[in-house]
């Protein structure tokens, strides 16, 4: 049964700032989320979009992105890239205390300027 769907949409443009400060970084992303690639425009568009599916995955919750820690939300990717969403922590306990065990489904899309992510909540 799904509980929850989220979609957030953000400007790639946006990130250019932080991609540049590397205290924005450590300040809303996983270290496993981080990227050492010096392509700045692949940079810009994989923090936009998984900054678009923190904001998705609190929409799904229903509590917006207060309540957790948004390093405690993050995409891994599988070996044939496939995004995964996981979630530790703060974002875990609020998620078992909303809704119980769960299973996240993330999808992840970016076009010029712009980047989105749906995020479905679904109960076990």
């Amino acid at each position: 049964m799904i509980c929850g769907i989220g979609v957030d949409m953000t400007t790639v443009e946006r990130f250019i700032k932080w991609v540049e400060k590397p205290e924005m970084i450590d300040r809303f992303f996983n270290p496993l989320e981080k990227t050492n690639n010096p392509n700045t425009v692949f940079q810009k568009e994989h923090y936009a979009a998984r900054f678009a599916a923190k904001e998705a995955f609190g929409k799904a919750l229903g509590t917006g992105i207060t309540g957790f820690n948004l390093c405690d939300v993050y995409i891994k990717s599988e070996p044939n890239g496939k995004p995964v969403l996981m979630v530790q922590g703060s974002a875990e306990k609020m998620l078992k205390k909303i809704y119980g065990d769960c299973i996240l489904h993330v999808s992840l899309s970016h076009e010029r300027n712009n980047a989105i992510a749906v995020v479905i909540i679904e109960k076990k």
